[in-house]
């Protein structure tokens, strides 16, 4: 490749880095290590790591996991992280209150997902997936107190949610502070070039690139994306706060969760999602913005694109006439599936039924969607999470307004 054909190449390149980011730290470091890996035909080591504590990836996730994609379809080599070591941590990051770190036992059921679920953004054959307990676990207590060494207390206290919570007399424990330093070892077992992230990592992510230094290497560069707001039109996207929306959700709930966002948010789903794609509607996104056009026809057309990006072509077409018929018609589907239980002779309990249907993962999400008012059964809403369903049936169970099933408690 001619000097010429490099500095356009490494224009181009930038600006697909740039697109949707939030910030761009290292950006001019950054250019001169990719002319000088597009002169060797080298591909750039592009990091971006999660810590698997919830058994689900979520839309929000796929804002910075497309962003790695990009670069895949630019030559780069993505390096998908589990941080199943740091997760055990606990990550502070935006937290109030010390976050309980997660068993060995959960973070392992948890892991055990994440790659396979990647694979609906990343072609994960042609990806590093690697998990930080690889060179954390092999860290010798000597060698965390050297890691250690290269920050100090008063730099940790100028994170914006360690401040807040010294400042107003919160606890913080010791293991907190330990956090960053292990995600930024993590950039340096990697030999990361670039580490993607949210803004609420920007922390982390940035003394990353001091610890990198400190252990001899070229600091990577850093680019942060934008939180994606969830269905509540107020809080990030989180599992824990009932606002997420699932990447593994069935096509109908993603659907309607889609449609039940304000347009406000609307638009905003719209610019964290396209991932430089979705150009057809483009203009008709910048005329809502001017006031002219329809939100519902473009909420639609937005909704069926992530289905789709997520369960393959055609499935937004039927997603959105199961939201037609259940939905606004309010009709039962034909096509409602039948789960047949036993009940050892006392009948099942509510908790369990919602689980073995598959509506929650855990007693804990389905004691939430009882609360929140969220299930009935044969039209009347449960309100005793302890309710037990007699024997009988075939009972209608219904969740929200889009999840059926007749359970048959034998």
């Amino acid at each position: 490749m001619t000097a010429g054909a490099i500095e356009k190449e490494v224009e181009r390149q930038i600006a697909v880095m740039r697109d949707g980011a939030a910030e761009f730290y290292g950006e001019r470091e950054l250019r001169e290590r990719l002319a000088g890996a597009l002169g060797e035909d080298r591909p750039l080591r592009v990091k971006f790591g999660m810590d698997p504590s919830a058994p689900d990836i979520h839309i929000g996730h796929t804002v910075v996991l497309s962003k790695l994609e990009r670069f895949q379809r630019l030559g780069h080599t993505p390096i998908f992280l589990v941080g199943d070591f740091t997760a055990r941590i606990g990550d502070p990051s935006g937290k109030k209150k010390t976050r309980p770190a997660l068993s060995p036992e959960q973070v392992e059921a948890n892991a055990r997902t994440y790659a396979d679920q990647a694979g609906h953004i990343l072609d994960v054959e042609a990806a590093e997936i690697r998990f930080n307990s690889e060179w954390m676990d092999a860290l010798r207590p000597s060698d965390f107190v050297r890691l250690c060494s290269h920050y100090t207390v008063a730099r940790l206290l100028e994170r914006d949610d360690f401040a807040k919570r010294y400042k107003a007399g919160e606890p913080i424990a010791v293991h907190e502070f330990l956090y960053p330093f292990a995600q930024a070892y993590d950039s340096v077992a990697l030999e990361a070039d670039v580490e993607l992230g949210g803004t609420d990592q920007t922390f982390n992510l940035l003394m990353a690139r001091e610890i990198q230094r400190d252990y001899g290497q070229p600091p990577q560069a850093v680019i942060t994306h934008p939180l994606l707001v969830g269905t509540d039109g107020s809080e990030k996207m989180s599992k824990s706060l009932g606002n997420a929306i699932g990447i593994t959700e069935p096509a109908s709930d993603m659907y309607g969760k889609v449609m039940s966002i304000s347009d406000t948010v609307m638009l905003d789903y719209y610019d964290r999602l396209a991932a430089g794609g979705w150009e057809d509607l483009a203009e008709t996104r910048a005329g809502l913005s001017a006031g002219q056009g329809d939100p519902l026809a473009f909420k639609q057309a937005l909704a069926s694109r992530i289905v789709e990006r997520f369960h393959g072509e055609g499935a937004g077409a039927e997603a959105a006439e199961h939201f037609r018929r259940v939905v606004q018609r309010k009709e039962i589907p034909d096509d409602i599936p039948v789960l047949s239980i036993s009940g050892g002779g006392e009948g099942v309990g509510l908790l369990t039924l919602l689980v073995e249907a598959g509506f929650a993962p855990s007693n804990s999400e389905a004691r939430r969607l009882v609360a929140q008012g969220a299930v009935t059964l044969d039209g009347e809403r449960v309100s005793d999470p302890a309710f037990r369903i007699p024997e009988g049936g075939p009972y209608l169970i219904k969740v929200g307004k889009r999840r059926f099933v007749r359970a048959d408690v034998h």
